[in-house]
């Protein structure tokens, strides 16, 4: 089904418009990297006509172990993607994890990301609902997507309409993930873009240890299948060099792919649209 269209930047999410992207590093490594990194998928996108959202965590609260890298902080983090912003004009989003971060990471981000096991907290739903800011949250992996639609009241109870929501695995027995390709048009029932990310649903959480594992060999599978399950967007975190990656390395993509899939992506997704008309 059509949903309703949010605009982020100047990239549309829903409605009728093409296929949308949320790619970046998982997390903030430096300043130099990000914006290394945000340049390369500036030119793949504008060379391929690829809508483009980047993200990048300024702080990853949810790790495995205590001694996982995290990041820089917000102060530095939300500095580092505002130069993002200036030098790129690419919209930027992150992570936020409080209520207590959400004003301030609010005066950068373009859309706010609510984490998928934050995805049932109402105080800090509302809180970025009330930035008036567009606010991704993603549906966690316990969570029922047909229960999703109790994120989008509280959402909706701030008046702000600009929502969406991203489906990203449910846990399925110990340290492995299933996606439900039914959660997309299920949740879209609701009128709201949804989002698949690609790579956090191949992760195996906590599967190495003292971190996550992951199969980053079935990116592109499942991507090709949520795209025609017929989601509205694609999140993938992607990396120069995924093998040294301080955080989610193996289930993210590497960066000279992204291009290449995204685009085949939304060759797939217009097909599909065609189908529904």
């Amino acid at each position: 089904m059509a949903t309703r269209e949010v605009k982020v930047g100047d990239i549309l999410i829903g409605g009728k418009n093409p296929l949308a992207f949320i790619a970046g590093p998982c997390v903030i490594e430096d300043e130099a990297s990000t914006l290394r990194n945000a340049c390369k998928l500036k030119e793949r996108s504008d060379s391929k006509g690829i809508p483009l959202i980047f993200k990048s965590s300024y702080d990853k609260a949810n790790r495995t172990s205590v001694n996982s890298f995290r990041g820089p902080g917000i102060k530095k983090g939300l500095e580092i993607l505002r130069k993002v912003k200036n030098e790129t004009g690419l919209p930027v989003t992150s992570d936020v994890h409080s209520i207590d971060e959400v004003d301030e990471a609010a005066g950068v981000l373009d859309i706010l990301q609510i984490p998928a096991f934050l995805c049932r907290q109402t105080d800090l739903i509302i809180a970025a609902a009330e930035t008036g800011k567009p606010v991704n949250v993603k549906k966690g992996q316990f969570l029922a997507p047909a229960d999703a639609r109790n994120i989008i009241d509280k959402a909706l109870s701030t008046g702000n309409k600009d929502l969406i929501l991203t489906e990203r695995g449910m846990t399925f027995g110990y340290n492995n993930l299933v996606v439900d390709m039914r959660s997309i048009p299920i949740m879209q029932g609701f009128g709201f873009p949804v989002v698949y990310d690609a790579t956090h649903s191949v992760q195996l959480p906590g599967g190495e240890g003292s971190r996550s594992g992951g199969q980053r060999e079935f990116i592109e599978t499942l991507a090709r299948a949520a795209v025609s399950a017929g989601c509205d967007a694609v999140f993938m975190e992607v990396h120069e060099d995924p093998d040294k990656a301080p955080c989610d390395g193996p289930n993210m993509l590497l960066l000279e792919r992204f291009s290449v899939l995204a685009a085949r992506l939304m060759e797939l997704h217009k097909l599909i649209k065609g189908w529904r008309e």
